[in-house]
């Protein structure tokens, strides 16, 4: 990975996406961009005659603030040794995001965590960054304090396109793991794409690494794969996002949409 998106917000996460930002660069020589957008949607009020505005005194208090926010990230990126550079934007942050990561190999941004948000937590826009990113996600916990570039990574695997993408976008980082899980839970339909398909295109890239059929014992197939993680001690997963549809997950529940939840490890997620 040569260039990564650092999604820069004044939230409770925002010290552990910088912290993977810095530990991906440092392993890899990527350049880190920062993209610090204004959700200006947010700050207008309506009248009640039907307009809309924003007060000049909401936009000079989010300039200053925003203007104190890139100098305490400046001060700090400075005395890392890294290649960055800062980029701005005004608009929806999804879609900000997205036009500002055409050309990047990886976007970091927050998982939601269980629960509803509270005040200062990081913005919920993991599913809708990866459900049309062309760049993979890397969704990191919201206490996360490190990457484990050399550590354990964990592929989740379903013979899916999905699941192709992810494996293939995170390809860079897997050369580096001192160890690459490749896990599919077990089920009875035959799949037509096997983990030693995915075991097999590693191995051509100097990949080694070990495949896992995971029984089910009466659990879902993302409770399955939980267990894989914890039991492994894996330091992060990548995995194919939203298989089935969004809405479909939304009503029903899913593999992704539990994980992004439930996950205690980073999440490197493509669809």
């Amino acid at each position: 990975m040569k260039t990564i998106l650092l999604h820069i917000h004044e939230d409770s996460a925002q010290n552990s996406r910088m912290e993977v930002a810095l530990d991906i660069a440092r392993a890899t020589g990527a350049h880190v961009r920062c993209l610090q957008v204004t959700p200006v949607i947010d700050y207008v009020s309506a009248d009640m005659y039907g307009g809309s505005y924003v007060l000049p005194q909401d936009i000079d208090n989010i300039r200053i603030a925003e203007a104190q926010e890139k100098e305490k990230i400046e001060a700090r990126i400075q005395r890392e040794g890294v290649a960055w550079d800062w980029r701005h934007s005004d608009g929806d942050v999804v879609q900000c995001i997205l036009s500002a990561s055409r050309l990047v190999d990886a976007i970091i941004v927050t998982l939601p965590g269980p629960g509803r948000r509270g005040i200062g937590d990081p913005l919920p826009i993991v599913a809708d960054l990866a459900i049309s990113s062309r760049a993979p996600i890397l969704a990191v916990p919201k206490g996360c304090k490190a990457f484990a570039c050399q550590g354990r990574a964990m592929v989740a695997w379903d013979g899916s396109h999905e699941a192709a993408v992810a494996l293939c976008a995170a390809r860079p980082l897997l050369a580096l793991a001192s160890e690459v899980h490749v896990v599919t839970v077990e089920e009875k339909a035959k799949r037509d794409f096997p983990p030693t398909d995915a075991s097999e295109y590693l191995s051509r890239h100097g990949i080694a690494s070990e495949i896992h059929e995971w029984p089910r014992k009466g659990r879902t197939v993302e409770e399955a794969l939980a267990a894989a993680a914890d039991e492994l001690r894996v330091d992060w997963i990548t995995m194919g996002a939203f298989g089935h549809s969004r809405l479909r997950e939304t009503i029903f529940g899913g593999v992704t949409r539990y994980l992004l939840g439930e996950a205690r490890v980073p999440l490197l997620l493509a669809h």
